[in-house]
This record gives structure tokens, sequence and C-alpha cells, in this order.
């Protein structure tokens, strides 16, 4: 793995040697193989860089006159620092608790930050702190995040998310040494850290969230073996016979979806396979358990010499202080489809991925926004797509691998191609669809797409295109900001036809969803510069003034004018009826 990650860092500086996270993380992977020379030229190099020309914090670019390459960022959230710091320390208020009464643990306690890094609402934490006298919070930054995916050998982690993690892992590190604790950042496998440190400190218990994704799973399996190596001296009265059983433990918390996998109305083997029915069975059924209130003072922390840090020079904007800044809820419905600007749709899932926001923390705001302003179709629409979440977790528990097999959960059998040129046209922007190249070309400076975006491009890679739609799965766990797998893995299947929803051939035609959603060709003209000189109505369907289209449409092409030809017009009443899609 080491090997192949150096290699892939190695040519991302040949092509791009100021790039500094290619810097840092190779110096990782130096450290992580003993080349401990080589591994400080990469972080000097890094530091470097970082403070000559920070990277720039996750936005959207804002459209300005010249080219996209050019034009300025838009910061999300974009507000003044001491604004943002204001709302946080109202918001950690509210949801802190000062009853020191409810600590009366002993001994060192162990958190395994992992896909929840934040402090409000984190069950392991407050668990952790209350079986305890001292707490030491760890986060492993695992080599083999940044390997390759599984079938076609992509970067598992872009250098844009993680950017992102590094932000979100600051931004984690301040706000509990505000809380009297620290971060542990170690460079290394879990299965080898974890145990090691519970030895060191003779923790009792490493309390972590669960994951339900067979990576994930087979980690938790070797942590948990790992810690079982692990002998701890007795405790006080305990017997000298007992001690040699006396092992660190493993506790599993779930506290990643807004309904607890505990409180749905069935077992999650009896899942409903339609989301409509999940949904409407959830929302008269189920109850959303309330925050949990994190204390105001979580320490002490062990005595650390090294706490160890993330990269100097960063610009700060992932991590929690950041997500809770966010107040779309007013307007969300209206702008949930849009594509360009800081301010379409919420934005919230960079952070519920990487764990800096809980489901369950946003469930409570809107309903504080609710009873403070006012209820409204966005407010609604905003649980409503948290609850496509929960059903893409739940899902990863019924149908475990077969979410990345090529016939999804369906076992559908169909025939892929998986051409490297075609391929590569979709993933560069080069299709000769401005609606298709300039989402894909937002994706690969951004790390994000909009909601609407992720849909029109998943049908044209796997409907036009007929590539196998793993290929576009694993390019968008490379590039997104929020990849998780349970939404990534699913949406595909779900768009490919092979997962869970029995609905097949689910298209989406470019020339409609253009006319529909950019009619102005505002969004295309903004990634494409070469189509700003074009009138208003001629930037989606461009004609010879663009480069070729790679492939005609399945239903037909477009016409110069965005009019489809005679195949596709015989499709008409189909394309009517076609069901909205989700890419969440």
């Amino acid at each position: 793995m080491l090997p192949v990650a150096r290699s892939l860092l190695s040519d991302a500086l040949k092509l791009q040697p100021t790039n500094s996270m290619a810097w840092y993380f190779l110096g990782v992977v130096h450290k992580n193989d003993g080349r401990i020379a080589d591994a400080t030229d990469c972080f000097q190099a890094a530091s470097i860089l970082e403070e000559s020309n920070p990277i720039e914090r996750f936005g959207s670019m804002l459209s300005k006159p010249g080219s996209a390459a050019s034009a300025t960022t838009s910061e999300v959230p974009d507000l003044p620092s001491n604004e943002m710091g204001k709302i946080v320390e109202q918001t950690f208020q509210r949801y802190s608790s000062s009853d020191e009464a409810k600590r009366n643990g002993s001994g060192v306690a162990i958190v395994w930050f992992r896909n929840d890094l934040r402090v409000l609402d984190n069950e392991a934490l407050v668990k952790a702190w209350a079986s305890s006298q001292a707490v030491l919070p760890v986060y492993c930054v695992d080599p083999r995040l940044f390997g390759t995916t599984h079938y076609f050998g992509f970067p598992k982690t872009g250098a844009l998310r993680a950017q992102f993690l590094i932000e979100c892992l600051a931004d984690l590190k301040r706000n509990l040494m505000n809380r009297g604790l620290n971060l542990l950042i170690q460079h290394g496998k879990p299965e080898e850290i974890l145990p090691s440190l519970a030895k060191t400190f003779e923790a009792h218990t490493v309390y972590a969230h669960k994951e339900t994704c067979s990576e994930e799973l087979n980690v938790e399996r070797l942590v948990r073996n790992g810690l079982r190596q692990v002998v701890l001296p007795p405790s006080p009265g305990q017997s000298t016979s007992l001690s040699s059983s006396n092992h660190p433990k493993l506790q599993l918390i779930w506290g990643s979806t807004m309904y607890h996998i505990e409180d749905l109305p069935f077992s999650t083997s009896s899942l409903p396979d339609v989301y409509t029915q999940f949904r409407k069975s959830v929302e008269s059924k189920c109850t959303i358990r309330i925050c949990i209130r994190t204390p105001t003072l979580l320490g002490p922390p062990p005595n650390i010499e090294d706490w160890g840090s993330v990269s100097r020079g960063m610009r700060f904007i992932g991590g929690e202080a950041a997500a809770l800044s966010r107040d779309l809820l007013k307007v969300y419905k209206a702008t949930r489809n849009g594509m360009l600007g800081a301010d379409y749709s919420t934005k919230f899932s960079p952070w519920l991925a990487s764990g800096s926001l809980s489901p369950r923390f946003i469930y409570q705001e809107v309903k504080r926004y609710e009873k403070e302003r006012q209820a409204n179709d966005s407010t609604y629409w905003v649980l409503f797509e948290l609850i496509w979440r929960d059903y893409f977790r739940f899902l990863s528990v019924k149908y475990r691998n077969s979410l990345f097999h090529l016939g999804g959960p369906r076992k559908v059998e169909a025939r892929w191609s998986q051409d490297q040129t075609m391929f590569e046209a979709w993933r560069d922007g080069c299709t000769g669809y401005p609606l298709i190249d300039a989402n894909m070309k937002e994706l690969s400076a951004t790390g994000f797409m909009s909601n609407r975006g992720r849909q029109i491009v998943c049908s044209f890679l796997v409907r036009d295109m007929g590539i196998d739609w793993r290929m576009g799965a694993e390019w968008f766990e490379t590039c997104l900001l929020d990849y998780d797998p349970c939404s990534n893995y699913g949406n595909w299947t779900y768009g490919a036809g092979v997962g869970n929803d029995p609905r097949e051939d689910r298209y989406f035609s470019i020339p409609k969803q253009a006319k529909t959603y950019d009619p102005e060709g505002e969004y295309v003209a903004f990634w494409l510069p070469e189509l700003q000189a074009l009138p208003n109505d001629k930037r989606n369907f461009p004609g010879k003034s663009y480069i070729n289209q790679i492939v005609p449409l399945k239903f037909g092409n477009i016409t110069s004018s965005g009019d489809k030809d005679s195949a596709s017009a015989r499709r008409t009443a189909f394309r009517g009826k076609q069901r909205k899609g989700h890419m969440r």
C-alpha cells in the first residue's frame, strides 16, 4: 500500500511541484515507512508552500467576468470570523451541561475519533468522560485512507478532501482544548496505535462510533483483536488470578443517523426496498432522540508531551465551528436544485460526512427554527434529505458488500463498458455536452457538486455512455468533500438501476435539465469560459462552437437550438413522467 501511495504522490508532484498537500501526504507516507529524513524534508516543503500560497477554503466559485480559474472563491460559510465565533459560542452554550455529578468513573478512557469529528452530540465522548477520571481523544491518520480504490485504482482520498479533513481536525483540536482536553493525532493504523496507547495509559475502554461498511468493520475487528492482546494490571481489590483476563474493551456506539437504529419499526433485514415506504414508516412510528449534552469541562487529559499537530499555514474552514455557522433553512427548498453560487442548498453534507455535524443536531436546530421563526417547506425538505441519508446508511447494513458489486443489491446482470478514453472524457469534462462538462470541472476544482448535477452526470455516464457505474462511484470517492460510502454507493446503485429501488432505466434528459436549471447558461459559462461570448440561449446548446460530442444521447441528440431529434421526441411521454432522482 505504501509504495502505491508514494508513486501516486510522486506523480502528482511531477505535474504540480507546488502542491503543498501532495508534499504533506508524501511526508506521511515516508514517516510510516520509517524514512524520517525524507519525511522531514517533505513536511518542511509543505509548510513553506502553505505559508506562501494557502489552499483556498471549501466554497463554490462565484461568477465574475473572466475565466473560472481566475475567479474569486466564496467561502462556505461566508461569515466574518467574529460573527462565526459568536454563533459557535451561543450554540455550544445551548447544548452544554455543567452537571459534574454524572462523572463517577475511574482510570483512563480513550475516544477514537473516526467520522465523528465534533464535540456536540458526541455520545462516545460523553460516555468516555463519564466512565473515567481522564479522557484521551485520539485520531489515527490511517495510511489506507490514502491508498487506491478497490476496482480501478483511483486515489481513495483526493487533495481537496484531505485538506478539508485537516481543517476539521484543527477545529476539533481547538474545541477540545476549549473544554480542557486536546486531540492526539497519530499517523498509522488504528489496530496498532490504539492497543499501544491503551497499554501505555492503562486505559480500560476505547469508545468509538460504529460504522457499517466492510473496510471500516474490518478495522473495528482488528482493533478489538489488538486490545485483547493487552493485559492491564489488576485494579485495587482485584484478584491477581483474574488480571490475566483484564483487557481494554472496545465499546462501539451508534451515532451517525437521525433515527437511531434501535428505534426503527423493523429490523434492518426487513428494511423496505422503496424509500417512500421507509420514510412514511419512520415519520409515523419513530421519534428522534434528543442530542447528548456535552459537559462544559471534559478534562483532564493524560500527561502527554507531544500531541501531534495538523499542518501549519492552513486557512481553517472545515470543522464543527464552520458547520454551526450555516443557516439557510428559510430558502432551502427553493435553492436545493441550484447549481451556481455559495448559497444554493444548505451544503451541510461535507460536515455531515466528516461528523463535524450530527444529523440529530440539525433536526433539533430545524425544530428550534420552526418554533422561533417559522415552519416552511424548506425546513421539512432539510429533514426529508436527512431521512434519505439515514436510509442509505441502514441499507448498507442490510445489503453489506453487495452495495459495491457490479450487479448491486439486486444482482442485476448487465454488460457495461470500461472504455478508458470514454471515461476520461467524462472525468475531465470533455464530453461535448456543456452541462456535463461544467459539473465535472466544478467537482475537480472544488470537491463539490450540486445534488442536481450529480443526478445528471450519473445518468449520462451509465445511460448515454454505457460505462461501468463503479468507475463513476470510485471517481466520486476520490473527489467529493462529502464522500461517505453509504450515500455515495447507495446513490450510484440507485442511479444505475442496480440498487434497491425497483425502477429501472432512470434517465435525465440533458436538454430538459439544461433548460430547467440553467436557462440563461450562467452555470456552464462560468465553468466553461469559452462559452461566455455566446448568446445565453446558445450556451448549453453551442453546436459547432464547442468541442465534438463524444457520444449521441441515448434518446436523441441535441440540435443547436436545444431541441431533440425525432428519436428523442418519441420518448417525450417517458421523460415527462420520470421520477425525481436523488444523489445524496
